[in-house]
């Protein structure tokens, strides 16, 4: 009781804060507010010793500096006021950007040069998004600042994870989420949320310079280094004390979160030119799982504790040489995770303990060879180690609709050393922008020891079945487990960003994808986009696009193939056998082995996007647009083309295998949507984004480890796809208030998704179930529609005085699903069981987040 009191109390203090009035809080000698910013080119890469130029009414005469070795400048102390600051370099063209200074220090302003002749000069506001021609300037691009993720609602300090609302699921492919890290394709996000400045989605979505469409991919830039020491640290403390109760849970859980992230940037020496930075993320959870499932006594409820761990620590070292920028930077990442994967129907278990460690090094080189030429090169070598075992070495048990306990039947060690490339050549000439490159996203020697399924699994129709010992199937693995091999992925492209005349642009670029284990040298994808400012309007943008995307397989297929051959491990599955003792009949001891395959000729998985729209200048803080995305894919699927054969399902063609999983590529999906953004500034007292999408996904598949319910008939197979959602509401910004607090608020509604009616048991005979009853098409049932409202509510204090830093200290209260709507997740479609038609699963209940922050 004495540690609940405490954090109410703790609760009560950041409130008090909050509500606190200024003259309260703040110092008695204020600093005078300074324009800071730093300076990038088109690739994010920073630019020194160019002139910059502040000019404004407050000012007497025009002051000017040079950005420093790492791209940064400063002006101040300066009066409130508009000011302009213009930025000049060879070989690039002179931007302006409008800056308001009120009684404390702006946002650090971003200042992106276009190479020379490409663009006209640019004018814009450093809060104000302006409708452009430039193939990277589409409006429908989400865009977010460090800034503006400092007063937005970020569950959990993962501002990746907030932004990923905006990705289309249809363009995101078999290998996931695209993460691009200052240019460079990673396997994964190894950087702390402090150490972000800037997170983009949707940004030039037909450019060759990537593998994947714009709606499926998220590029990050990193903070950079700087001549002046600055930094930030942030503690965030959740508990369920604060919390509302899971709507499945029989009492509150004790739950507890604490996050901590740091960054520090500044000079090494005193020559100028050399900088560094440092991140620290430190991340600590005891977390509960929600258990609601049957068993044979009735109803199953509890909780199970979940303990998670995440830390990610990186530094990097920038040096400038001549005209070239050099850095380094070494991460690394661990995390710990217990009992995962277990919730709604599956018990504690068969839950799994995770870890995953990576260690990287990054070497960047950004050089400017003339007013025409730039060059970036970038390599990152890594090596990763992924085990991941089952909490009990017990037989795995799965009831049809009703539980999923036992052992987890997982237990495997995942090594990889890798290395990836980038190397961009950036050449302008007249009214065009060239770039030409190659990239290596993935280069691994891969190792695979995987004892999964050793211990078997059984399979049971319904509880009666369970209850009376009578499971109809039993699947166990067993062999050798070992396979190691080396894969290799490489894309070659070209792009040309032309201007036909002002006001116009056409983009069109070329790219080659080969990876060693698909033997389909035809990857060419072409690429097109073409951005016309109609009849000379300067308010007004007609964009156009389409482009084809190969897409990326990832290492399980490999796996699944290589593991499953000859000499490796031997897949058993028998149906109808005896328990506990599958193997107590003489014919189950002789079950031939299952293998896995690639289909004779297989490809690529692919995607052809293309879309049309308009954007629309409202008024000078704020635009409009409305896309239309259409795309047809091609995608992976399994079939077991040794499955027992009609009418009555009882032997397979070829008694010498069991079940053989064939893996094919000629899955197809038709996406159809239709987009409307709104971004900047809409009225006086809000400013961010807001996206409704309607939108329609059909396919006949549910990717690589899905297989048809009947192997020989996928007449019912086509179907809305597992992620298809009708309607989608999506809004982040911040309000304006009266008083010096900051609001910041995310919505999101959502339409829901649809799921499968499946019979119990395993009337094909196939080892597998998931039958469809007659006439019953995939994904025919429809769960409940969702809805979350986020909100953020921080007050900044100056701390200390000073010209040389601003020290600033931010409270805030973070309150996620406050309207503590039940948002059901998973629903049964077993429809014998119980709960047939019900949701097991649910998002969390309204939670609050307690933050602190201090920067300088």
């Amino acid at each position: 009781m004495p540690r609940i009191s405490a954090r109410l109390f703790l609760t009560a203090l950041f409130a008090l804060g909050l509500s606190a009035p200024a003259s309260a809080a703040a110092p008695p000698h204020r600093a005078a507010p300074a324009i800071t910013g730093v300076v990038v080119d088109s690739t994010g890469a920073v630019l020194p010793y160019a002139r910059v130029d502040l000019i404004g009414s407050s000012s007497p005469a025009p002051a000017s500096t040079t950005t420093s070795p790492t791209g940064t400048f400063r002006f101040g102390p300066l009066r409130p006021g508009r000011y302009q600051v213009r930025v000049s370099l060879d070989g690039f063209e002179t931007t302006t950007v409008a800056v308001e200074v009120r009684d404390r220090t702006p946002a650090t302003v971003k200042i992106t040069l276009p190479l020379a002749g490409v663009h006209q000069e640019v004018t814009v506001t450093s809060q104000t998004p302006q409708v452009s021609t430039g193939a990277a300037s589409n409006a429908d691009a989400v865009s977010v600042t460090q800034h503006t993720l400092e007063s937005l609602p970020v569950f959990d300090d993962d501002a990746v994870a907030t932004l990923s609302r905006f990705l289309d699921s249809g363009a995101i492919g078999q290998g996931g989420v695209t993460i691009l890290v200052n240019g460079m394709e990673v396997n994964g996000l190894n950087v702390s949320t402090s150490a972000i400045a800037q997170i983009k989605i949707n940004q030039d979505p037909y450019s060759a310079a990537f593998s994947r469409p714009g709606r499926g991919r998220i590029n990050i830039i990193t903070k950079p280094g700087s001549q002046a020491y600055h930094g930030d640290g942030s503690f965030i403390f959740r508990d369920a004390a604060l919390n509302a109760t899971n709507v499945f849970a029989t009492t509150k859980p004790p739950e507890q979160r604490k996050i901590g992230d740091a960054f520090l940037g500044g000079p090494v020496g005193r020559s100028g030119r050399t900088s560094f930075m440092f991140s620290l993320k430190d991340d600590t959870e005891a977390r509960q799982a929600i258990v609601y499932a049957l068993g044979p006594d009735g109803p199953i409820k509890g909780a199970v504790p979940q303990p998670y761990r995440h830390l990610l620590a990186s530094v990097g070292i920038t040096h400038q040489r001549g005209r070239s920028t050099i850095s380094v930077r070494p991460s690394f990442e661990e995390e710990r995770d217990a009992y995962r994967g277990v919730g709604g129907t599956v018990l504690g278990s068969a839950g799994t303990t995770y870890y995953h460690s990576e260690s990287d090094l990054t070497y960047e080189q950004q050089t400017v060879f003339s007013a025409s030429l730039l060059n970036q090169f970038q390599i990152l070598v890594g090596h990763e180690v992924e085990p991941e075992t089952s909490v009990s070495s017990a037989p795995g048990i799965v009831v049809d609709g009703a539980f999923t306990g036992g052992g987890a039947s997982t237990n495997y060690r995942r090594t990889e050393t890798h290395f990836q490339i980038s190397e961009n050549l950036t050449v302008m000439k007249g009214r065009h922008l060239l770039q030409v490159g190659f990239q290596v996203p993935d280069w691994s020697q891969r190792g695979f020891n995987d004892q999964s399924g050793f211990n078997g699994t059984f399979y049971f129709a319904n509880l009666a079945a369970y209850e009376a010992g009578t499971p109809y199937a039993y699947i166990r693995q067993t062999g050798n487990s070992h396979v190691a091999w080396l894969e290799k992925v490489l894309g070659f492209y070209a792009n040309d960003d032309w201007q036909l005349r002002p006001g116009a642009t056409l983009s069109f670029g070329l790219r080659y994808d080969w990876s060693n284990y698909f033997h389909d040298h035809d990857t060419l994808a072409p690429r097109f986009s073409l951005a016309v400012k109609p009849g000379g309007a300067k308010s007004t943008v007609i964009r156009a696009g389409a482009g084809l995307f190969w897409d990326k397989i990832g290492p399980f297929p490999i796996i699944d193939v290589r593991e499953l051959q000859p000499g490796g491990i031997q897949r058993l599955v028998l149906t109808n056998p005896s328990y506990p003792d599958p193997y107590a009949s003489a014919s189950a001891a002789q079950a031939p082995p299952s293998i896995v395959r690639f289909a004779p000729g297989i490809e690529l998985p692919w995607t052809l996007q293309y879309s049309a729209g308009v954007e629309q200048q409202l008024f000078r803080t704020a635009t409009l647009s409305i896309m239309y995305y259409g795309s047809d894919s091609r995608m992976f699927r399994s079939t077991d083309v040794n499955a027992p054969m009609a009418p009555l399902y009882l032997t397979r063609p070829d008694p010498a295998y069991g079940q053989i999983r064939q893996i094919d590529s000629s899955a197809r999906q038709l996406g159809n949507s239709l987009q409307l953004m709104l971004r900047g500034r809409v009225t006086r007292w809000f400013n961010g984004q807001v996206q409704y999408t309607l939108s329609r996904t059909m396919n006949d598949s549910g990717g690589l480890n899905w297989f048809p319910a009947n192997d020989y008939d996928l007449s019912g197979e086509w179907a809305r796809a597992n992620f298809d959602r009708r309607h989608r509401l999506l809004l982040l910004g911040t309000i304006t208030t009266a008083r010096q607090v900051d609001l910041g608020v995310a919505l999101t509604i959502e339409s829901g998704l649809p799921y499968s009616e499946v019979l119990p048991g395993d009337p094909y005979n196939n080892g597998r179930g998931g039958a469809r009853p007659a006439g019953v098409g995939r994904n025919t049932l429809q769960g409940a529609g969702s809805a979350e409202l986020d909100l953020r509510l921080s007050r900044t204090f100056a701390v200390g005085g000073g010209t040389g830093t601003a020290r600033k200290l931010t409270l805030g209260v973070d309150a996620f699903n406050v309207l503590n709507r039940v948002n059901y997740l998973t629903y049964v479609g077993t429809v014998t069981s119980p709960l047939f038609g019900q949701p097991v699963t649910a998002q969390a209940p309204r939670q609050l987040q307690l933050s602190m922050r201090f920067s300088f």
